[in-house]
Formats: structure tokens, C-alpha cells, sequence
């Protein structure tokens, strides 16, 4: 694995994209593309009143790392961010946010696509749905467009 730097954070409190821009790119004039994804909680057209995010502690920050890495490698990043939060998260508020930096802006969009993919399939997160008419929600199953997701950089 390559020596870029890598933040992985797992963390109940929300994140600022910004401030994490900046601490990704100060002082780096080696950098020529940063490319940010912010996943945020849906509302589900009025169903969802939260998501409730568990992990396994310590296996996930590893597995986010690993997979960072593997994106570091692969498309010569030269630094990568991901944060996941954790906890009772309501519609709006953000849920996960990968940044990449790398010298030109294909490495970093693919970078950030394939960090995506694999932490949605490998990470250990469990997500569970609140409903606004108080009903309990229920786990929210793997989706197979994940996986499809995920797959295809084996076949790149």
C-alpha cells in the first residue's frame, strides 16, 4: 500500500465537508482533483422518520481502511477520507462522506466510486428504519444493486 494519507472515522457526531476539504488538501499543491460524496438520510416521501446506524467498532474503521488503500493503490490517489456516522440519524442529516484527492479528477471520481461500492457491500454497517406513523422498522436488507455495483470494478 501506497503512503498517501488516509482518515477513517467512525462517529456519532455529525461532520463538516468542508473542514474535512480542507484538512485533506492544506498545504498540497500536488493535488489537482478533490472529489467529495456526502450520503445523506431520505425521508422515504414522508415514511422515514430516522435510520439508525449500527456497526462493529474497530472491524469497520479496518475494513474502511483496507478499502481506502485498495483505492489508493489502484488509482494513485494521493489521499483519501472516509467518514461514517453512526447512531439514530434523521432525514437531511448527513450519513457518510468519502473525499479522494489524486492529480487529475478521473482518478479521483473513480476513486470515490470505488470506495463507495465496497463500503455499502464490505463494511460492517446495519441499518434500521423508523417509521413516521411510529411503527417499528425493520433491518434494511443488502440490496442486489449494490452488489452489482461492487462487482464491476473486478471486471475494470
Amino acid at each position: 500500500m501506497s503512503g498517501a494519507p488516509v482518515t477513517v472515522r467512525v462517529q456519532r457526531d455529525d461532520f463538516d465537508l468542508a473542514a474535512e476539504v480542507r484538512a485533506l488538501s492544506a498545504s498540497r499543491h500536488d493535488i489537482g482533483a478533490v472529489v467529495t460524496f456526502s450520503g445523506l438520510c431520505r425521508d422515504e416521501a414522508g415514511t422515514l422518520s430516522a435510520l439508525e446506524l449500527e456497526h462493529y467498532p474497530g472491524m469497520a474503521e479496518a475494513e474502511i481502511a483496507r478499502i481506502c488503500g485498495q483505492a489508493i493503490d489502484r488509482f494513485g490517489l494521493q489521499a483519501a477520507t472516509a467518514i461514517h456516522r453512526y447512531g439514530k440519524i434523521l432525514p437531511g442529516e448527513n450519513i457518510v462522506l468519502v473525499i479522494t484527492a489524486s492529480p487529475h479528477r478521473q482518478a479521483a471520481f473513480d476513486g470515490a466510486n470505488f470506495i463507495m461500492d465496497f463500503l455499502k457491500t464490505s463494511a460492517p454497517f446495519w441499518k434500521k428504519e423508523h417509521a413516521t406513523d411510529g411503527s417499528a422498522g425493520g433491518w434494511v436488507s443488502a440490496k442486489d444493486a449494490d452488489d452489482s455495483a461492487r462487482d464491476r470494478w473486478s471486471k475494470s
